[in-house]
Formats: C-alpha cells, structure tokens, sequence
C-alpha cells in the first residue's frame, strides 16, 4: 500500500481538529450537515490533508466553541502545515513531549541514536530523576515531566520493532550514583531481551564514529513517509525533507556497521555491571 502524503504538522492540526470535534458531542455527519460542508471535506480536515481554508478552520473552531488557547493554536498549526519541517518551541518540557509520543504512537519502526545519555525510552525513573540537577529550573515540574515520560513505556508493543544505538560513553556516564546505574544496566539488560527490541552499543576503542553531530530518532510509518526528530534545548524539530532525511539513514547504515552485535552489546553492559 502507497504511503499517504501527511506532514507531522498536519497529523498534529488534525488531531487537535478532531479532539475540539469530539468534545463538541456531535459525529462527523451531523457537524457537517450543520455547517453545510460535504462530509469528506470535514474528513480531510481532521486527516491533516488540507482542502479549507483558514475561513473555514475559524467557523468550525467557532461553532464547536473551541477555546481561546485550542484556536490560537490549531491556527498556527493550521499556517505551517504547508511546512516540510515541523520545529516546536517551548519553554515548557511537557509541551515538547505530547507531539512526539503522538508520531512514535502512529509509527511501526523506531530506531534511537543516543550519544551521550541512555535513550529515554529505556531510562529508569531514579535515573530520570538523577538527570534533573543538571537542568535544574524552578519554572518547571519534573516529576509531571517524569510521570509524561514514563507513559512512553507503553509504547513498547511487539506490533513495534525498536533499535537502539548507544554510545558506550552514554553507558558509562555516572548518573545518579552506583546504585541508579546499576538498576540502570539491569533494566537495560532486561529490556533486550525483549524480542522486538534492538540493543547495539557502539564502543568507545573504535575512536572515530558516524553520528558525532548528535543523537536522533528516526520513525518510520507504515502509512506515512519516515520522519527524523531532533530534540534541542526548549525546542523539537521533525524532519521530512528527503536530502536531510538520506543522510540520517546513512548514519544509522554506518552505525550499523560500527557497533557490536546485540549479543556482545549485552555482554559488555554486563561487563560494567560486574
């Protein structure tokens, strides 16, 4: 089956659509029979597929009686969904988290490089929590922020394939002291033997290594085209472009060819454990 052409910006616009839609108590055909609309024109909307206007957008927000903060920002999803890069800013991390888990949730192939730290989808909570110190601002509720990302855990599905690059200097970061590492590397060593998840360390003795510019995620769809993610300080970047997107996957194909096998990964965690 073709994948559709649907942007990250255009799933996040139609999803919020749909939820402004839902809480209003009226179906699809009734919301459309009352605003005079065919009903695949409705359907286009809440899929991110485009075909109205920002007229349109406003009367519908409108008569389901959105709120000032869900129009404010369903229009500024609605302007950029003619955008192949999708860049969330905020000063808030829980407003960085909702769309990711939104796209890892719609995809069926997750593939993490993670340079400096252990990939967060495999992170304990004391490690979590050993993390905040160094980010410390009194501005923000970590342990909200903690709770959002322990909700990741339930993407971890064998409908879903995972692969996991880490960094050996991620593993051997102290974080937290030698008891939260230690629950650290058995959770780890537990969560690769799940069958669907990858594990692939790439050791420090090579020296030089692809992927020195930073950690990524890659999601691939089954329906939609692939996107990359870049997590950055306040901000998220999705990126669709095919050129960009060419050199991620040439990263990843190197990597591959860098890191040990999943067995001799598991036995080198091992070896720092013990």
């Amino acid at each position: 089956m073709p994948r559709r052409k649907s942007s990250v910006v255009g799933r996040e616009f139609g999803e919020g659509v749909r939820n402004v839609i839902e809480r209003s108590g009226m179906t699809h055909r009734q919301l459309a029979e009352k605003m005079g609309w065919d009903e695949a024109k409705l359907s286009d909307m809440v899929r991110g597929k485009g075909g109205v206007t920002e007229a349109d957008l406003m009367l519908l927000l409108g008569f389901c009686q959105a709120t000032p903060l869900e129009i404010q920002y369903l229009l500024a999803l609605f302007r950029e969904t003619r955008e192949t890069a999708y860049l969330k800013f905020s000063d808030e991390p829980l407003d960085q988290l909702p769309v990711l888990l939104n796209q890892e949730r719609l995809a069926n192939e997750v593939t993490v490089w993670s340079l400096s730290l252990i990939p967060g989808h495999l992170q304990t909570t004391d490690y979590m929590r050993a993390l905040i110190p160094a980010a410390r601002d009194e501005s923000v509720d970590y342990e909200k922020v903690i709770e959002a990302k322990v909700e990741r855990r339930k993407l971890f599905h064998w409908s879903r394939t995972f692969v996991f690059y880490i960094h050996e200097q991620a593993l051997r970061l102290p974080v937290g002291g030698p008891d939260v590492m230690k629950d650290q590397y058995i959770h780890l060593l537990g969560m690769a033997e799940r069958l669907y998840i990858t594990l692939r360390v790439v050791p420090i003795g090579i020296g030089a290594y692809a992927g020195t510019t930073g950690s990524f995620i890659q999601l691939g769809y089954e329906k939609f085209e692939t996107v990359v993610f870049l997590e950055g300080e306040g901000s998220g970047l999705f990126i669709e472009e095919p050129k960009p997107l060419a050199k991620y996957a040439r990263v990843l194909k190197l990597l591959d060819g860098q890191a040990l096998d999943p067995e001799e990964s598991k036995g080198l965690i091992n070896s720092i454990l013990f």
